[in-house]
């Protein structure tokens, strides 16, 4: 089994990936393999609303100019995607929610390819706002007929400067739990 993890923070080892990371660190426990790629910083189109993923479905975006198509195939190819944010103006960051709408689309029209994989979100903040960010991932998650899994809190992990979110007990703690419960419903769904 394998879990795709999306980082959407142009800070390359960053609060986001620190979060990302301690999710890792459960999933590698249970012999889960794991991936990171790192959206945040690069440049990347919206979604053109021109409908042709609907005509051609062959699981690309018409846009072929950034990345995004090679990270659609990596999601069609994982079990297990999270996608993570720092909270931008008490949503995702740009290149986020340019995923998660040209994502989204070529999901649906190719029959739904991300169906009954398991999604989570993970999300980084200074002080408010992630509730927005952690509702606009998990919206893509469910319109997309993913199963999601829960911690003991909303997936969100506070800090300001690189690497303060790590002095959050309760962030870390929650990732942990979201770590082992993504596990679980893995082998869940694939036994």
């Amino acid at each position: 089994m394998k879990v795709l993890a999306i980082n959407g923070s142009p800070r390359k080892n960053g609060n986001t990936e620190f979060l990302i990371n301690t999710v890792f660190e459960e999933l590698h426990k249970e012999g889960i393999e794991t991936d990171l790629v790192q959206l945040g910083g690069n440049s990347v189109r919206g979604c053109l609303a021109c409908g042709r993923c609907f005509e051609n479905k062959n699981g690309r975006c018409v846009i072929e100019t950034d990345m995004i198509n090679k990270v659609i195939e990596k999601m069609f190819a994982a079990d297990g995607i999270i996608i993570a944010s720092p909270t931008y103006f008490a949503n995702v960051t740009s290149e986020i929610k340019a995923l998660i709408d040209r994502a989204g689309y070529v999901g649906i029209a190719n029959d739904r390819a991300f169906r009954r994989k398991v999604g989570a979100a993970v999300v980084a903040v200074r002080r408010a706002g992630s509730t927005d960010a952690f509702d606009a991932i998990n919206k893509f998650f469910f319109i997309q007929e993913m199963i999601v899994p829960g911690s003991t809190y909303w997936n969100l992990g506070i800090g300001r400067a690189e690497g303060s979110v790590s002095a959050d007990e309760e962030g870390i703690n929650t990732m942990h739990v979201l770590g082992r419960n993504m596990a679980w419903l893995m082998k869940k769904i694939n036994s």
